[in-house]
């Protein structure tokens, strides 16, 4: 065979060889879809304060893994201490100002009986004022001295009840359901709630990181103050839309980590992102922005799913890892080996890179 005939033959091979790999990439791209963009995401919870104090106390260490409930840190006490001496003064102050206005509303009841007494006997000498005036046994003058008694004893019981209604509104209700309690109470409960937040705890497991909290800072309420990396793993890969016109919920997946060259995980699909930023449209008053492109093949939108291990895994890898999901369609039994091959390829490169 002369070499221009080895040199034509290669060149065959070169290309059927091509053509088989690109022919295999648009089935695999298709039927068994794999990805390099994915990475192990870890929910991160900002534990912010709800008080704006100094910080007292730091408990926990950075990198110490926590259960929900730990103490991370305390916030000085003192002014909300304060706060509830001044709650508990303003309750029993309450509780005078309705002792007072009871006592009031008892001696302005006992001066209404005292004035309705009054005024009965004046409507009794008013009334034999009337028949004596009749026989002309008293004098007009004396008989209108009698009205005027009993129309001042008529007034004077008017005021009492005036005063017993003013007392009453005052007072309102009695027992746990007066309105001056009440509001004393809440004030009370609110500072001790106050105080108990200047303890704070973790609200679910998880690891400290990147601690930079030192006694003495001063923490603003609602500024996170605290990093909590949870435990439970979300395994994030984009692909591309079309990649995924085969991929349901549910479907088998095979994962690599960065970290962990060699090691196949077994997931499965959770779920589909609504969206991508792109996506969103700003409804701000502005025109909208086409963006304008000169390619001839623009790139391919990516879109990400979830993808949830089947087993915990032993040691958690940081949030943000990389790794590689290989899916398997459910639909296509004879990708099964065929993503078995290239999950397992994957690994072994892994390896090296």
């Amino acid at each position: 065979m002369t070499p221009d005939q080895r040199f034509t033959r290669w060149v065959k091979i070169a290309l059927a060889a091509f053509v088989v790999l690109f022919v295999y990439f648009l089935l695999a791209d298709s039927f068994m879809p794999m990805t390099p963009e994915a990475r192990a995401m870890r929910p991160v919870t900002r534990i912010a304060p709800e008080l704006s104090a100094p910080v007292k106390d730091v408990v926990v260490r950075d990198h110490q893994r926590v259960e929900a409930g730990d103490v991370l840190f305390r916030l000085d006490p003192a002014p909300f201490e304060l706060a509830r001496q001044q709650a508990e003064l303003n309750r029993e102050q309450a509780e005078q100002e309705n002792a007072r206005l009871t006592a009031e509303l008892a001696a302005a009841r006992a001066s209404l009986a005292s004035a309705q007494a009054t005024f009965d006997e004046r409507s009794g000498e008013r009334r034999r004022a009337e028949a004596l005036l009749g026989r002309q046994g008293i004098s007009r003058q004396q008989y209108e001295q009698q009205v005027a008694a009993e129309h001042t004893a008529q007034a004077a019981v008017a005021s009492a009840r005036a005063q017993i209604d003013s007392l009453e509104v005052q007072l309102g209700e009695e027992g746990d359901a007066n309105l001056r309690l009440r509001q004393a109470n809440n004030a009370l409960e609110k500072a001790e709630l106050d105080i108990a937040r200047t303890t704070v705890r973790a609200r679910e497991a998880g690891e400290v990181t990147n601690l930079q909290l030192q006694p003495g800072d001063y923490v603003q309420a609602g500024q996170p103050a605290v990093a909590l990396v949870a435990s439970n793993v979300d395994v994030v890969a984009d692909f591309r839309e079309k990649s995924l016109r085969h991929v349901a919920p549910g479907d088998d997946a095979k994962i690599v980590f960065d970290a962990l060259p060699g090691r196949i995980f077994a997931g499965h699909v959770s779920a589909f992102d609504a969206g991508v930023r792109e996506g969103q449209q700003a409804a701000d008053g502005q025109l909208v922005d086409i963006p304008t492109s000169d390619r001839w093949v623009r790139d391919a939108q990516r879109v990400r799913i979830h993808v949830v291990l089947d087993e915990p895994l032993e040691e958690l890898p940081p949030s943000g890892a990389r790794a590689t999901v290989q899916l398997v369609p459910v639909e296509h039994a004879l990708a099964k080996p065929f993503a078995w091959l290239q999950a397992h390829l994957i690994s072994w490169l892994h390896y090296v890179y």
